[in-house]
């Protein structure tokens, strides 16, 4: 038995080389998708597995997963695991390349459900229940991440999610006597904010993806949405209107014009450089203040996403999920693994930081112990507990669908949201534009039979 890892070390996805770890031998390969390697792996040993994931942005979690989970896993299960890692932004392009072929690995791993993928994926149903069975209930924007309600077809299996919240400069904030709780407080508070201190609101305008997880939350605060419930198009309402007409108004008086520009990783540089005194995002820029030891860190705090006249909710910012192929040639394998993945996940918990926490809390009972004892600043984690019932799924409040993850993948609500703030048209224009954008998806995806 050997587990052969291969690893692209660039967060962008261009080929890179690792040696390749296994018993009692080395190899070395150049790129992505070692085939002759694999071959040579399945003619030596009846099983073999094969992983393409995300290269996860945290090196400790990385070493975990590579280094400590996948050589165990495969020794206890007579398994030779190969694990393609590569950036964020070439998944994407992997995957449907594999999907066209009909072939490739047997498992993988996207940051948010792939319903688009259906047809080329098996219903995961058995994992959930199994993973139900053994270690109670999954969240419920887990389930609704992964579930068509048309067709009944788990497309894809949450196993973990990051969760949303809001890390701001809380010296800054103190300093004007609010917190950011509400979205009315963030507006005129963040206005004294940038007079007083000259410390703008980081909240992203940009054609990327924490735009559209933060104007999600603020969608779903003013009781605006995609869909209903019953996934039909709802984006065309005075709720709408409402929460463009905010956004606007936030933009003007807290913010500052190169949020218009910013790409994913502008929020978190903003923050760290001291030039921004709020964002949305995951725990990833107080925890990198906390690891680099920087100036700012004592004076970040975490709060839940801001309430709105609707309510307080918002998208999880990721959650994780896997997706095994109809062509996997190790489908048995495939679905242990991911179930002992989640039995394992405390370790895969602490070794992330806190930013992969489990979609089935039951696999980790002692969460609330745990999160009570995460190294930093006391009290400063203790709202993790709440976190998830703040949470929904990118199709709230119906089922993640296709035409969701279509709506997602063109941006059409960042740049609806883009152009009303710019002053480039009007509330009104922008979604009429977007509405009707959307309601074409819709209607492709309902004739193909997925919503």
């Amino acid at each position: 038995m050997r587990i052969l890892i291969v690893l692209d070390n660039n967060h962008n996805g261009s080929a890179s080389r690792r040696s390749i770890l296994q018993a009692g031998a080395a190899y070395l390969t150049f790129g992505f998708a070692p085939a002759i390697l694999a071959k040579s792996a399945r003619a030596a040993s009846p099983k073999t597995l094969r992983i393409l994931r995300w290269k996860n942005f945290i090196p400790a979690y990385e070493t975990w997963f590579n280094d400590v989970f996948v050589p165990e896993w495969g020794r206890q299960n007579d398994t030779d695991v190969v694990v393609d890692n590569v950036g964020m932004g070439d998944i994407e392009k992997f995957a449907a390349a594999e999907a066209k072929a009909g072939q490739g690995h047997d498992i993988v791993l996207f940051l948010s459900p792939r319903p688009s993928l259906e047809d080329h994926v098996i219903d995961h149903r058995d994992i959930f229940q199994e993973c139900e069975h053994r270690f109670g209930k999954a969240y419920p924007f887990a389930v609704k991440s992964c579930f068509n309600a048309r067709t009944r077809r788990f497309h894809g299996f949450c196993a973990s999610y990051l969760p949303t919240l809001v890390t701001y400069r809380k010296d800054i904030w103190d300093a004007v006597g609010k917190m950011p709780d509400t979205w009315d407080d963030l507006r005129k508070a963040g206005r004294a904010v940038k007079l007083l201190h000259d410390a703008p609101v980081g909240i992203s305008f940009g054609l990327e993806h924490n735009a559209e997880h933060s104007q999600r939350a603020l969608m779903a605060a003013f009781g605006s949405s995609i869909q209903n419930s019953d996934g039909q198009p709802s984006l065309y309402s005075g709720q709408t209107l409402d929460v463009l007409k905010f956004a606007k108004a936030l933009y003007k008086e807290t913010m500052r014009p190169e949020v218009l520009s910013w790409t994913p990783p502008s929020n978190n540089q903003a923050l760290l450089a001291g030039s921004a005194s709020l964002t949305i995002d995951t725990m990833s820029i107080i925890r990198a203040a906390e690891s680099k030891q920087l100036l700012v860190e004592p004076n970040l705090a975490l709060a839940l996403l801001p309430e709105g006249p609707a309510g307080r909710s918002g998208p999880a910012y990721g959650t994780n999920t896997f997706v095994i192929w109809k062509f996997a040639q190790n489908m048995i394998g495939a679905k242990k693994f991911l179930v002992d993945y989640v039995a394992a996940f405390r370790d895969g918990l602490e070794k992330s930081g806190f930013q992969n926490m489990p979609s089935f809390p039951g696999a980790v009972p002692e969460l609330d112990e745990i999160i009570s004892a995460i190294p930093g600043r006391t009290g400063r984690y203790d709202l993790l507990r709440e976190v998830p019932a703040t949470l929904t799924n990118l199709g709230y409040p119906g089922y993640s669908n296709a035409a969701t993850d279509e709506v997602l993948s063109h941006h059409i609500v960042s740049e609806m949201f883009a152009s009303v703030v710019a002053g480039k048209s009007s509330a009104q224009e922008a979604m009429d534009l977007a509405d009707t954008a959307i309601t074409l998806i819709f209607e492709k995806w309902r004739q193909a039979g997925k919503i």
